[in-house]
């Protein structure tokens, strides 16, 4: 296998990711900022270890010259992405990440020209937050011809690496949809509504899901609301989080929070991560015939998922199977792609029928209490 560098390689996520590798048989080069933590995670494994600053552009590209591939696994990715990816274009490295944050997809959307002029895949979101959902709505849209709107649901599981949690951190005080081919900035939580994973309906609230920016590449979906299932214990906080975003965004604050993270959060041990689980559910819409299609696919632990995902993502683009530019998952390597990974179950729901009286009245119930979860935020 040719030469592949994983960034923030001693992570909760990047020690999983290169545990996984060297399982593989594939050597990376392990890197990161920390040059004790890289030293130390580089010797305990055999591995060639490199230390470098993402804030120094200066420093990046000699250490990419003879890489060729980075799996950039080091959040939050906002700050990271850019410069992995402009030294990227610089050295015709090809890139990968497992960011889930749609500001960045989007950012590295708009940089597909450049990469394809370098000869150069540019593959962010190789992760749990993309591979299954991407996957699915493309499998969906297969399914559905002419589908231009998208509704996504997910139910995941609430334990996160730290890296995780100070991007959801970043994200709490963002709210976004795509509206007719263009990304449209709304309140946190703005709007709810009940979604079925398989155990009946729960309650779901709108979320930055990566996918309004990744759903509508490759596909004609130009409208896309994502959704995320809240437990009944953390409703009465919904209507909160206006406030909780003015508070995070308050810079002591945040800083304390931030502590906090380093000190509680670890991710999942390796109990959960072999028996957690998640559900994400979609829907496809032809806004012009009415006709729609739905389906689930139920994962195992996010963390267990990316593990595999990214490492095979690395290997398939190493071997030269993925076209230069920007790339999903999806359009990467097709929407089976993760099928084969391991304890995936998708599933086509085939039994729609419109709704009933009762359930449009509860579903725009619903909607009128998000909406007052927003009044009470503002």
């Amino acid at each position: 296998m040719d030469s592949v560098l994983v960034y923030g390689s001693y992570g909760y996520t990047g020690r999983l990711v290169t545990r996984e590798a060297v399982a593989r048989g594939v050597r990376p080069i392990v890197a990161g900022r920390d040059d004790a933590r890289v030293t130390q995670q580089a010797t305990a494994l055999g591995l060639e270890g490199r230390t470098f600053d993402l804030a120094v552009p200066d420093a990046i590209e000699p250490h990419l010259a003879d890489v060729d591939c980075v799996l950039n696994c080091a959040g939050p990715f906002t700050a990271t992405a850019t410069p992995m990816v402009e030294a990227c274009l610089e050295t015709e490295t090809d890139y990968l990440d497992v960011t889930g944050e749609f500001a960045v997809v989007e950012r590295l959307r708009r940089r597909n020209r450049a990469a394809r002029d370098a000869g150069v895949t540019v593959l962010p979101a190789v992760g749990y937050e993309v591979v299954p959902s991407d996957c699915l709505v493309t499998w969906l849209t297969e399914r559905c011809p002419g589908a231009d709107e998208l509704t996504l649901g997910v139910r995941g599981s609430p334990l996160v690496s730290p890296g995780t949690a100070r991007t959801l951190l970043d994200l709490c005080d963002e709210g976004v949809v795509r509206r007719n081919g263009r990304l449209v900035r709304v309140p946190p939580a703005f709007r709810s509504r009940e979604i079925d994973f398989g155990d009946g309906p729960e309650y779901a609230i709108t979320a930055p899901w990566p996918d309004v920016v990744t759903a509508a590449h490759g596909t004609d979906l130009e409208t896309v609301e994502a959704y995320v299932a809240v437990p009944d214990v953390a409703r009465p906080a919904v209507g909160l989080s206006g406030v909780a975003a003015w508070l995070a965004g308050r810079e002591p604050v945040r800083r304390l929070l931030e502590r906090a993270i380093d000190a509680a959060v670890d991710g999942p041990d390796e109990r959960q991560l072999a028996t957690d689980e998640t559900v994400i559910w979609a829907e496809v819409r032809d806004s012009t015939t009415g006709h729609r299609v739905s389906g689930r696919v139920r994962t195992p632990n996010p963390y267990a998922l990316t593990t595999e995902s990214a490492v095979t993502a690395a290997e398939r683009v190493l071997a030269g199977e993925v076209d230069a530019g920007f790339q999903t998952p999806a359009t990467a390597f097709g929407a089976d792609f993760v099928t084969d990974l391991t304890g995936i179950e998708r599933r086509l729901e085939d039994d729609w029928r419109p709704p009933s009286l009762e359930e449009s009245e509860k579903s725009r119930a619903l909607e009128r209490e998000g909406r007052r979860a927003v009044d009470a935020s503002d």
